[in-house]
């Protein structure tokens, strides 16, 4: 069974989280972080950005997918440029950029 909810974070965007029930537990396994939205605000981006990387770090989730879209490639290169900054760089694992979609981004990280 897969649910998808709606979770606010503090800036009061709203972020899609798939659930999956697997046995008798139920594991997040992806937060999504849809940019279209805020696409010119660049400090409204970044923050979005910071934000779901916290929220990955606090609810532990294996997956973070980011969609800057499939404009002109400047806002991806943006999110590219925020997630290779030092200090972002140690919360995360790898980045991963979909080869079938060039407007999705995936941010994996590893938990012990």
């Amino acid at each position: 069974m897969t649910v998808v909810m709606s979770c606010c974070v503090a800036s009061g965007t709203c972020l899609p989280v798939v659930i999956v029930r697997i046995g008798r537990t139920m594991a997040v396994m992806k937060l999504k972080l849809d940019l279209h939205d805020i696409y010119n605000r660049g400090g409204d981006i970044d923050r979005a950005l910071r934000e779901i990387i916290d929220e990955a770090i606090t609810k532990k989730a294996p997956l973070v997918e980011i969609i800057p879209g499939k404009g002109s490639d400047a806002l991806k290169k943006h999110v590219l440029r925020f997630l290779d900054q030092k200090e972002i760089k140690t919360l995360y694992h790898r980045v991963e950029k979909d080869s079938s979609n060039f407007g999705r981004v995936f941010v994996h990280f590893r938990w012990k």
